[in-house]
C-alpha cells in the first residue's frame, strides 16, 4: 500500500494555505509547500508565502529554502520534497501538500523522477548556443527523427521542452517519450487523496485576486523586489520573472508607473489562475469544494474531513 497523503490544489488567491493549516491541525499533520516561487528566501509578499501568524503552530516545509538566484525544477523540487514527506510519516503525522504548481505535485505523487539528462550541462549549453544561432526549426526537425512522437506534442514555441527532450536522446540514447510511456506503468509513490477549492463564480474570484494584489503593493512589494536587486539578484534571474517581480520591475526602471504596474500584475495573476484551473481540470480524482462570494473556511473543513474521513484518514 502506497503512503496515504493529502493535497490540497486550486488556483492562486483560492485560501489553500488556511484550509492546508486547519487540516493539518484537525488530521495532526504538517505541510509541504508545492509553489514553485515559495521556496525563495526574501520573496514572502510577493508570492504569498505563508507568514507564521497564519501557520498557527503548524509545521511548514519548503518554504524559503531556495536562494533567488537558484533555478528549480520539478525534478529538483520532488528530490528534496520526497524525504520531507518520508519523515512526516515516519513520525506517524500526515503529510499535506498545498500549492498551485500542478506539475510539481504531480512529480511528488508520482514520485519516479525524470528522464535522465543533466540539465543546464554540456549538452544543453550546446542546444542553447544552436538555438540562439540557428533557431528552433532545425532543432525541431531533429527532434522529430529521433522522437516523432514528442516533435507532434510540442508546440514549436515551446523551446525549452524542446531543448529537453533533444537533450535526454543525446545524453541518454532513449527518448523521452519512452521514458514517460515507462513510468505511465509504474505505480504512484504515494496514495493521494486531492482537494481543491475553486469559486462557483470566477468573476468572485477575479475580485479576490484584485485584492490580494492591493494588499501585496500595501504591505511593500516594491519594496520586496528593490531589495532583492541590491542583494545582488541579476534581473533576469528566474525569481524575478515571477508574476509581480517582473511588473515591479519596470516600475524601478521607470518604464512603468505604479499604477500601471499594479495593473499589469492583477491581469497576469487572473491569467495564470484560469491556466492552473484548466491543468487541474484534468484531473478527474479531486474533490472540490466551490466557495461562493466570500470563503467559509467552516464549511471547507467540515467537508473536506467528510472528504478524507470517507478517503480511511483518521484524526486523534
Amino acid at each position: 500500500m502506497a503512503p496515504r497523503i493529502v493535497c490540497v490544489v486550486g488556483p492562486t488567491a483560492c485560501g489553500k494555505t488556511t484550509l492546508g493549516v486547519l487540516l493539518a491541525k484537525r488530521f495532526d499533520g504538517e505541510v509541504v509547500s508545492a509553489d514553485s516561487m515559495q521556496i525563495y528566501r526574501g520573496m514572502t509578499i510577493g508570492t504569498a508565502a505563508p507568514r507564521l501568524a497564519e501557520m498557527d503552530g503548524v509545521p511548514h516545509h519548503m518554504v524559503a529554502v531556495a536562494d533567488p538566484a537558484e533555478q528549480w525544477s520539478a525534478a529538483r523540487y520532488a528530490e528534496s520534497a520526497i524525504p520531507v514527506i518520508d519523515d512526516i510519516l515516519a513520525r506517524g503525522k500526515l503529510p499535506i501538500l498545498v500549492g498551485g504548481t500542478g506539475l510539481w505535485l504531480d512529480a511528488v505523487v508520482r514520485g519516479h523522477g525524470f528522464a535522465g539528462g543533466h540539465a543546464g550541462g554540456e549538452v544543453r549549453r550546446t542546444l542553447q548556443k544552436r538555438l540562439a544561432e540557428e533557431g528552433i526549426e532545425p532543432l525541431l526537425m531533429e527532434l522529430r527523427q529521433v522522437d516523432p512522437a514528442a516533435a507532434e506534442r510540442l508546440h514549436p514555441a515551446d523551446e525549452k521542452r524542446i531543448l529537453r527532450a533533444l537533450e535526454v536522446w543525446l545524453e541518454t540514447g532513449k527518448t523521452i517519450t519512452a521514458h514517460n510511456e515507462e513510468t505511465k506503468r509504474l505505480p504512484s509513490r504515494y496514495d493521494a487523496v486531492w482537494i481543491g477549492l475553486r469559486f462557483a463564480d470566477r468573476e468572485d474570484m477575479k475580485a479576490l485576486i484584485d485584492r490580494r494584489v492591493d494588499v501585496m503593493v500595501e504591505e511593500g512589494l516594491l519594496d520586496e523586489v528593490r531589495g532583492l536587486l541590491e542583494s545582488g539578484l541579476p534581473r533576469d534571474a528566474t525569481a524575478l520573472q515571477a508574476i509581480g517581480y517582473k511588473e515591479f520591475l519596470g516600475v524601478l526602471d521607470g518604464s512603468a508607473t505604479e499604477a500601471e504596474a499594479i495593473a499589469e500584475v492583477k491581469l497576469r495573476s487572473r491569467q495564470y489562475a484560469k491556466r492552473q484551473l484548466t491543468w487541474l481540470r484534468r484531473k478527474t480524482d479531486i474533490h472540490w469544494i466551490e466557495w461562493e462570494k466570500e470563503r467559509d473556511f467552516g464549511r471547507a473543513l467540515q467537508v473536506s474531513t467528510e472528504i478524507l474521513t470517507a478517503a480511511g484518514v483518521s484524526y486523534p
